[in-house]
């Protein structure tokens, strides 16, 4: 099952030394999670970041719902890195309306119980730049949230930013007291953002929301702002 995949997610873990790398199938549209996880020492050496394009044996681990993008794999190959044209096809063809479109789940928390779990874990969703907003973790000063208004008008506020780059571009810069107004300020010159929706796995019954990726598009190139922060 030789599969060349284009990296959507790359993100964080409570344990610096690993990274949790998702991409999207260039032939079939399937979202492949690679496990086990990278070694991060293994990334920064590729320097693998979002819209790289990836080459391995990706085989099914047939894990339970909704986590069935688990694949074993065998000595994964960086091939090159995808047009900001092809990136943003990638990531349309994956495109939900909303996170409980995307999940089939109404939201009434940030969370879906154990006996709902849908049959996939990540998402991606089209907002418009106004319908997000960065915001500080109050409890964590290392740490930075998102407030979403989705297209279907639910409201989710804080959830956590799991997304690598996105979170060491924080922590070079939040000696920066603006930081946060700045970084708002940059997503808002756009018109659209793509954001890379997860489910975490099982904690307390549950599993949570977290924002996996944030994307950025001009006509001119990616805007993934993170990108070269990892």
């Amino acid at each position: 099952n030789i599969m060349k995949i284009v990296v959507t997610d790359l993100t964080r873990f409570s344990n610096p030394d690993l990274v949790c790398l998702a991409g999207i199938d260039i032939e079939t549209g399937k979202c492949i999670r690679p496990l086990p996880y990278l070694p991060m020492q293994f990334v920064k050496e590729n320097n693998i970041l979002p819209s790289d394009i990836l080459e391995s044996n990706f085989i099914s681990k047939g894990s339970s719902n909704p986590h069935a993008e688990d694949c074993s794999y065998e000595n994964i190959s960086k091939l090159g890195i995808a047009t900001t044209y092809d990136f943003e096809a990638i990531l349309s063809r994956d495109l939900s309306t909303s996170i409980s479109h995307g999940f089939n789940y109404n939201f009434s928390e940030k969370k879906i119980p154990i006996g709902f779990a849908p049959n996939k874990s990540i998402i991606t969703i089209k907002l418009n730049t106004s319908q997000i907003k960065i915001v500080n973790n109050i409890h964590d000063a290392t740490k930075i949230k998102l407030h979403l208004n989705d297209n279907d008008g639910r409201e989710y506020p804080f959830l956590p930013i799991t997304d690598l780059g996105f979170h060491s571009y924080f922590l070079q810069n939040n000696s920066n007291l603006n930081f946060i107004n700045e970084v708002n300020n940059f997503i808002r010159s756009y018109q659209d953002v793509y954001l890379r929706v997860g489910l975490a796995r099982e904690y307390q019954g549950a599993y949570w929301l977290q924002i996996n990726g944030i994307y950025l598009f001009s006509t001119y190139r990616i805007n993934h702002i993170f990108r070269d922060k990892v």
